[in-house]
């Protein structure tokens, strides 16, 4: 397994991959967001804050929660009721949970293959879906009672899907075609 550092650097091969010659023109990640939605739990306190606890062990750092803009009468949200929670990852605690993510969470996934190179946006970034939070070591298993997923979104500041693809490829992300 490679360390931290020697994954997040990896400007020479994407430079000669990307033929982009200066460094600061190469493509690297931003931040990595985390977010979850609360769902069913929205008027249940104690899971919003036992889901708010587990969040801030996978990432480091405690979550925001997220309050409803406008009431839905079909889902049942009023205004200001909280909907979800958010963790936004920068430097080090953002290298830090990249290397935990692919090293040790996603191998832990059941029948994984790879995510699909059709998940970027366009623009660079590239948003997943995690089913299970328990696929991180952090999450003991028999203290948890409801299992929730939450997307993540690696923004990177590469200017296409190409020069993201390229990226992540050779930070060892798992892509599958």
């Amino acid at each position: 397994m490679t360390s931290i550092q020697e994954m997040f650097d990896v400007k020479e091969q994407l430079s000669k991959n990307l033929s982009i010659p200066h460094v600061l023109a190469l493509p690297k990640i931003k931040k990595i967001v985390i977010n979850a939605g609360i769902g069913k739990q929205k008027e249940d306190n104690k899971a919003i804050e036992k889901i708010k606890k587990d969040m801030s062990l996978l990432s480091g750092q405690m979550p925001v929660v997220k309050n409803a803009k406008k009431a839905i009468a079909s889902f049942k949200i009023r205004e200001g009721m909280p909907v979800g929670l958010t963790v936004t990852l920068r430097k080090e605690k953002m290298r830090e949970f990249y290397d935990r993510l692919v090293n040790i969470a996603m191998p832990r996934i059941k029948d994984f293959r790879g995510f699909s190179r059709k998940s970027f946006d366009g623009r660079g970034n590239i948003t997943i879906g995690i089913k299970d939070h328990i696929i991180f070591p952090e999450i003991s298993v028999e203290n948890v009672e409801n299992i929730f997923g939450f997307d993540i979104t690696i923004a990177t500041s590469a200017k296409d899907d190409i020069q993201g693809y390229e990226l992540l490829k050779l930070m060892n992300f798992p892509f599958y075609n």
